[in-house]
């Protein structure tokens, strides 16, 4: 089996494990606030985080002197994550997942002032295509308009910022290190989220295995896109990530009953016609003077 083939595979688990995420995160809303679902999900990562590094050896690695760093990367992601999950509870799949593929776009356009990278022409159309779609999409000004959407816009942006702070980190630290900080801290930030009005709910029954299932599915996401981009360049695993839409919107259509407007697929459209350009994968139209 070629590399190419083999990302493909870890990317069908990649997109798999979003998917259920998103499902689960919908389910567990109903009996468990977002600060909540952030608290038990990153205790299953806790969990899971430090079994593995012990079973493997490498739990030695998790040292670090950058706490600062760490700190504001985590909580960049507690923050767009949060809103994700509110996102995923208020709007349909197809809209919450549409936006978030603005992320990339948003690491384009903040990796110039916290990394010092350059903005090329491509990717200043790149951004421009981009922000056409979320406009197409979310429609501001009009009566649809919702916080749900919102939300899921401001994710992108966070998401967009955690890869810039990640990309920064890899820098110094491990792999291991990034991830035991990430479990930990955020489960730090969700008990005093979730807590700083002393109620805490205990999520009973079926909430347990959904909170599980969110641990495990955000874990194995991200393991199955980190192996897919060692086999293949980001050129040709980051578009098979974009099945991830058609799938959703399918999951929404026949579990919920969401229907998918036109200004959703137009506006998703672009915002993947964005990446494209990003990539390099389709041509940028050319702009001509007089």
């Amino acid at each position: 089996m070629s590399d190419t083939a083999r990302a493909a595979l870890w990317m069908t688990g990649a997109i798999v494990s979003f998917t259920a995420m998103a499902v689960a995160g919908r389910a567990v809303s109903l009996d468990l606030d977002t600060f909540e679902i952030m608290l038990y999900r990153s205790l299953v990562g806790v969990v899971i985080v430090v079994t593995i590094l012990t079973i493997t050896g490498r739990l030695h690695r998790v040292r670090t002197r950058r706490l600062g760093a760490l700190a504001l990367r985590n909580l960049a992601h507690f923050t767009a994550q949060n809103l994700w999950f509110y996102a995923i509870a208020t709007i349909t799949f197809a809209q919450v997942f549409a936006l978030e593929f603005t992320a990339p776009i948003w690491a384009m356009l903040l990796a110039v002032p916290i990394l010092g990278e350059g903005l090329s022409r491509r990717g200043l159309i790149a951004a421009a295509i981009g922000l056409i779609g979320v406009l197409i999409l979310a429609r501001p000004g009009a009566a649809t308009l919702s916080p749900g959407l919102l939300a899921a816009a401001l994710a992108a942006i966070g998401f967009g910022l955690t890869a810039v702070l990640t990309r920064r980190l890899t820098r110094t630290e491990t792999l291991a290190c990034i991830l035991f900080y990430l479990t930990v801290m955020q489960a730090v930030f969700g008990l005093i989220c979730a807590g700083y009005d002393g109620d805490i709910a205990r999520p009973e029954g079926a909430a347990v295995a959904w909170l599980v299932l969110i641990g495990c599915a955000g874990l194995l996401a991200h393991f199955c896109l980190t192996n897919a981009l060692t086999l293949a360049p980001a050129s040709i695993v980051m578009p098979i990530d974009f099945a991830r839409l058609p799938l959703i919107a399918l999951v929404g259509a026949l579990a919920y009953g969401e229907a998918l407007r036109a200004h959703v697929l137009v506006g998703a459209a672009l915002i993947i016609a964005a990446n494209l350009v990003n990539m390099g994968l389709l041509r940028a139209p050319r702009v001509t003077g007089k």
